[in-house]
């Protein structure tokens, strides 16, 4: 019978196993994995509360971390979700379309704000780039999280009135923060002139495609 010592220095691939130091016991790959997982769950769920609370020191984590891409792209199309399931009249191909939408949003919404901020706007210290404005931004979804209670009767315009304006306040938070701003006004400055732009782009866009056109 091997020595459970000896396992350590033994291709974990092959016997399907690790030895554990710390608890003195082999622990099958399958188990470690299930406890990376577990772990990796906990910090993403962390995240979003975190980002919900408005925690600028959050939006500064995941603006550094370059692997929190898929967390922040999950974060906006979970509130996607949210909104589709809170709107109660919206079947699944509603909801697909609707996180399709969100997602092209997060996109053009990201690359407007940075265009803007690093171009127009900069102060001094301003280092960002395309990826972590996405990152911050997508994280700034959080709060919309709050619309799937909108489901239950009477409740859906006052959730996603509360959902709308503290994602609003959690988006400039997410903007100062990447682009290393030391004014919040710049930051509301960002975000209004990005809106006025974006509203530009989806009247010329409406009346290309539109019949009469």
């Amino acid at each position: 019978m091997t020595d459970t010592n000896q396992i350590n220095d033994l291709n974990p691939y092959r016997v399907g196993c690790v030895y554990s130091h710390a608890t003195g016991r082999a622990t099958t790959l399958s188990h470690a994995y299930r406890l990376i997982s577990e772990k990796t769950m906990a910090s993403f769920q962390d995240r979003m509360i975190r980002a919900a609370k408005l925690d600028a020191q959050l939006y500064e984590e995941v603006e550094a971390d370059q692997g929190a891409m898929p967390q922040a792209m999950t974060v906006v199309m979970l509130s996607a979700l949210a909104a589709g399931i809170g709107s109660a009249n919206v079947g699944l191909g509603g909801m697909a379309i609707g996180m399709i939408g969100a997602l092209m949003g997060w996109y053009v919404w990201a690359f407007l704000t940075y265009f803007i901020g690093t171009r127009f706007l900069a102060e001094p210290q301003t280092r960002a780039d395309h990826r972590e404005l996405m990152r911050t931004i997508g994280f700034s979804s959080a709060p919309g999280l709050i619309r799937v209670f909108g489901i239950i009767p009477g409740l859906r315009d006052l959730l996603f009135l509360i959902a709308g304006i503290w994602m609003l306040v959690a988006m400039v938070i997410a903007v100062r923060q990447a682009l290393d701003y030391t004014s919040t006004g710049r930051a509301i400055g960002v975000c209004v002139i990005g809106w006025v732009f974006q509203i530009l782009i989806l009247t010329v866009a409406v009346s290309i495609m539109s019949p009469g056109a």
